[in-house]
């Protein structure tokens, strides 16, 4: 187990450790063993054939019919009748004596038969067993189906591949398509493989991976993901991934091995089979030899040995544990679906049980509260007025690719100004460009852009907050320009909600000036905002958080230049990191969009996925204990023991299907 899972077990307060399971084996992993096969119309052959022969048999001995009046007949009548049920389980049962697993369900559904045999309760031995497997049958069809729905919601790649090759288009296997090949794809199509755009726009439905309703326009150049749906008309994508190495299919290696971090719950029940199912049996044992030793040292109590004995295997019938170790594993596997048919992705079940204790956030800054997308903010001009200082500022800008300078020539462009030719440009990294436009010499850069050159410029500049580029004209300066990252639409309401579920410490942690990032932090309602600080700072203070006691932080980043502080963190939470493999592999939580409020519906599944959790630990251990005191005392028949156990494993099943049926 890794450091990380062991920083989530502790949000969850668990000891950390991963038992195989026992107790209950077949359902260890989910749903193995000899309930494995087929829940097709032959599963139940068998059972049909017992089912004839049980109630033939209950009726010749209440028509007294001649045949069956002998003792011989009749036990072998019922003993035939018990064969199609029993015989998988007897097989089932020894083999896992063999592996050194004594206490699984087979092994008490064979004592409590053969016990039955033995005290002549002929019909309920065999009924018992067949009410077992049908039940059983049931079940796992219940959780095989819950399995493939879930499978089903997230394996959405396209079958077959459209390539270009020699100017003709085959229709291929996905798999035998290379990396620079040409595909395309038609309208109402799903994308094959990752790709990007060759040529024009195109748009896309992108739901199934990231539960986004709202369709994505892609330009040229831009990336195409396996699994969206193309919208308008044929477009052609240039493969960049293989088929196995896609972001979807990523995404479903990720889903899938997420089973195998346990959650606390998970881990409990684990630990609870191994103890619960042999003290059952001694339980169960002692129920029959106590009432003997009183008979012998009270002569006044009437022990009747079969009597006893039939209580006994009430007793072991119904505590077996499958409702437990089959609801609670699906439960969480149910939220992870859930999860990522939302577009958030999970990387197991302890990480979903951990944000549930979550009481600290801390968010990046840039990226993530913010779009990272700049805009101009401010224009302020000394020499000329703003429009004409901008086209000059937007023609030295123009070969740059800095993002702020991208930010300043769309604004120039957006506001419909005309920009003139720049010739000689030049770019030093880190200060800005110099370029002549229409005979004169124009920088546009940083203030240390200006001191470099020696050019003065007003004090106040020294001490303004934000980003700014600073313009000067043939050596002077002419003015300048500040810039504001725009704020994510749904920040402020993602923090409010995050408050309304009692998140009582919220913090940005961002490497730009304070009291820049204390602004953003008044825009958004956080009372909390450290700046100026490196990559280094964030993870001390994400680590010290998380080593307090009673605190558990999730870090909100981008999943790039975080991974430090995303690994320190209780829970890592990666924003927009569909098909960024540094995201996937930072971060324990993935949300696939840009939508922050998606953090807060990541919370609610993991609250409800608990809550559902719970419910099946107390309402199946309630229940049993329940008919296990009954039957102690003679109250309740074999029949009534292995509806119950049944019963409350469908329940509890059906429970664990809330989870992916919940509006979020």
């Amino acid at each position: 187990m890794t450091e990380k899972s062991h920083r989530a077990e502790e949000c969850c307060h668990s000891d950390g450790h991963n038992h195989s399971g026992h107790g209950c084996s077949c359902h260890s992993d989910g749903h193995s063993g000899h309930h494995s096969h087929a829940c097709g119309a032959k599963s139940f052959i068998a059972p049909a054939i017992s089912f004839a022969m049980l109630v033939a048999g209950i009726l010749m001995s209440y028509f007294n019919v001649v045949f069956f009046s002998s003792a011989a007949v009749e036990y072998a009548w019922y003993i035939v009748a018990f064969m199609p049920v029993g015989l998988p389980v007897i097989k089932e049962a020894v083999e896992g004596i063999v592996a050194g697993d004594y206490f699984n369900e087979f092994t008490l559904m064979v004592i409590a038969c053969l016990g039955a045999f033995c005290i002549r309760e002929l019909p309920e031995a065999v009924g018992v067993m067949l009410f077992y497997t049908v039940g059983e049958t049931l079940q796992h069809a219940a959780v095989d189906r819950a399995t493939r729905n879930i499978s089903r919601l997230l394996d959405v790649r396209g079958e077959k591949a459209r390539v270009i090759r020699d100017g003709k288009t085959l229709t291929v296997s996905p798999g035998i398509v290379g990396v620079g090949e040409t595909i395309e794809v038609r309208p109402g199509e799903r994308v094959p493989l990752d790709g990007v755009m060759e040529h024009g726009d195109g748009l896309f439905d992108s739901s199934a991976l990231t539960g986004e309703s709202v369709p994505r326009d892609i330009p040229e150049g831009g990336e195409v993901l396996a699994g969206m749906i193309s919208l308008q008309n044929n477009v052609r994508l240039r493969v960049t991934r293989e088929y196995g190495e896609s972001a979807l299919s990523r995404i479903l290696e990720l889903v899938g091995s997420a089973s195998s971090r346990k959650a606390r719950s998970e881990l409990f029940i684990r630990r609870f089979t191994r103890v619960y199912t042999p003290i059952d049996i001694v339980l169960a044992t002692l129920l029959v030899l106590i009432p003997a030793i009183v008979s012998l040292v009270y002569p006044g109590f009437h022990f009747v040995f079969s009597e006893w004995l039939y209580r006994a295997l009430v007793f072991l019938v119904i505590s077996c544990p499958c409702a437990l170790v089959v609801s609670v594993p699906l439960g969480y596997f149910a939220g992870i679906g859930a999860a990522s048919r939302l577009g958030i992705l999970f990387k197991g079940g302890n990480y979903l049980e951990a944000i549930t204790n979550v009481n600290t956030v801390a968010f990046d800054k840039t990226g993530t509260l913010t779009t990272g997308r700049f805009t101009v903010d401010t224009v302020e001009s000394g020499m000329m007025d703003d429009r004409e200082m901008l086209a000059a500022m937007a023609a030295a800008e123009a070969g740059s690719s800095h993002p702020l300078a991208k930010a300043l020539c769309d604004y120039v462009a957006s506001s419909g100004i005309a920009v003139p030719e720049a010739v000689k440009m030049s770019e030093k990294a880190g200060y800005g460009t110099v370029a002549t436009v229409n005979g004169h010499s124009v920088m546009a850069g940083s203030l240390r852009m200006l001191r470099a050159d020696g050019i003065e410029y007003p004090e106040r500049l020294d001490r303004m907050d934000g980003t700014m580029i600073i313009c000067a004209v043939d050596g002077k300066y002419a003015g300048y320009v500040t810039l504001a990252d725009t704020i994510r639409p749904d920040a402020a309401e993602t923090v409010a909600s995050l408050g309304r579920l009692g998140i009582d410490r919220i913090v940005i942690l961002s490497g730009d000036r304070t009291e820049t990032v204390k602004k953003y932090a008044g825009k958004l309602g956080i009372g909390e905002a450290r700046g100026d600080l490196l990559p280094g700072d964030k993870a001390a203070y994400v680590e010290e958080i998380a080593a307090t006691p009673g605190r558990c932080i999730a870090f909100v980043g981008d999943g790039m230049n975080d991974a430090p502080v995303l690994a320190l963190s209780n829970v890592g939470v990666a924003m927009g990191g569909l098909g960024s493999d540094a995201a996937i592999e930072s971060a324990d939580v993935v949300i696939q969009t840009d939508r922050l409020s998606r953090l807060v519906t990541a919370i609610k599944i993991g609250r409800a996925t608990r809550a559902v959790v719970t419910e099946n630990i107390v309402g199946a251990i309630g229940f049993k204990l329940l008919i296990l005191a009954l039957g102690a005392m003679g109250y309740a028949s074999l029949w009534a023991a292995v509806f119950a156990d049944v019963g409350v494993a469908l329940l509890a099943v059906l429970n664990s299907m809330r989870v992916m049926m919940k509006k979020y």
